[in-house]
């Protein structure tokens, strides 16, 4: 039995109080759909901005009516602090998620971005520690490592920010060290790389690359990849990201905390090849899927060339064992947009 599930059958055997924020997102309501399997009490906060109800009710029908009715919503802001002291009360952990992704929207509107990701994460970082909660873990970014062109990426070594939204990620992380020298309030920041899988919005002008896909596909629209497609990336299926926040939450180890640790698989996919694997999984049932090829523009500003992850600290310190790759989440990932498309 590996670490993961050894740490899930203790959580089920000692149920503890966990905070998530922006639960009806994509990564937040798949972390509620986990701890409320495993028994777990959950207070969830959310302003529906990038989140959804639908997400939400997804995750009400995949639960029994026992584990539905351990979790509480909070529909607040985290750039109130009212709402994040509120959400704060009584709570053992701390999975932070709320957050306005996307460089693009961050370059369109930096002010927006800084107001949620940094105003909002001190928010919470104040609550959390008034509240004397056990570990506070949020969600970095990949984007952190900015220009820095080493690959793998290693922790310890980043450039310069590349967006306005790498800046709010790289100011989090900094916040985090600051609380854990001054507070002795323990943190753990997870980067990670280009999560993907279940309840991903495919709709909206800043949907991520692979629900996009998928969504475009299966209409039978144009599909189009920004650059010549040897762009690469870290893809990281929602169920390794799922364990990472977890095993770093309920970490024993004395050194896991106040760290920040790579959230990924640790294997880079191009994105010619990426839209191989997906046209793959999407053929059998679109019937002109079997010609398409994608159209090709210019790069998208702010974007970083080549992406692969080091994932060997957070294996050493808390135990993060991903246990599915690109093409197996891409499997899992197909059935769950298949089904939304085909509805």
């Amino acid at each position: 039995m590996n670490q993961y599930k050894q740490r899930c059958l203790q959580l089920h055997e000692q149920p503890q109080t966990w905070l998530i924020t922006g639960v009806a997102g994509f990564i937040g309501s798949n972390l509620l759909e986990t701890l409320l399997k495993l028994d777990q009490k959950v207070v969830g906060l959310d302003n529906f901005s990038t989140g959804f109800q639908h997400n939400l009710d997804e995750v009400q029908g995949l639960v029994t009516d026992g584990q539905w009715q351990r979790f509480t919503f909070i529909e607040g802001d985290i750039r109130d602090i009212d709402n994040c002291h509120q959400a704060c009360e009584g709570v053992d952990y701390v999975l932070h998620q709320a957050a306005l992704g996307s460089v693009p929207r961050s370059i369109e509107d930096p002010i927006t971005t800084n107001a949620n990701n940094i105003t909002g994460y001190l928010n919470m970082l104040v609550a959390a520690r008034n509240a004397d909660v056990q570990r506070f873990v949020y969600a970095a970014s990949s984007s952190t490592y900015g220009d820095h062109p080493d690959l793998p990426k290693v922790e310890d070594n980043i450039g310069n920010p590349l967006s306005p939204y790498a800046v709010t990620k790289l100011v989090d992380e900094l916040y985090a060290r600051v609380f854990a020298r001054t507070y002795d309030f323990k943190t753990i920041g997870l980067r990670y790389f280009n999560i993907f899988g279940r309840r991903q919005d495919p709709d909206g002008a800043y949907a991520a690359v692979i629900p996009k896909w998928f969504a475009g596909l299966m209409k039978e629209e144009i599909v189009y990849i920004n650059g010549d497609g040897e762009t690469s990336r870290d893809f990281c299926y929602i169920d390794n990201c799922v364990q990472a926040n977890l095993m770093g939450a309920t970490a024993t180890n004395d050194d896991a905390a106040d760290q920040v640790y790579n959230v990924a698989f640790g294997e880079r996919t191009s994105l010619n090849k990426l839209f191989n694997l997906i046209k793959e999984r999407v053929k059998d049932n679109s019937s002109n899927v079997e010609n398409a090829e994608p159209v090709y523009r210019d790069f998208r500003a702010g974007d970083v060339r080549h992406s692969l992850a080091d994932i060997s600290k957070a294996t050493q310190l808390i135990g993060y064992e991903p246990q599915y790759s690109v093409r197996q989440g891409m499997d899992e990932a197909a059935t769950w947009y298949i089904n939304r498309f085909n509805s």
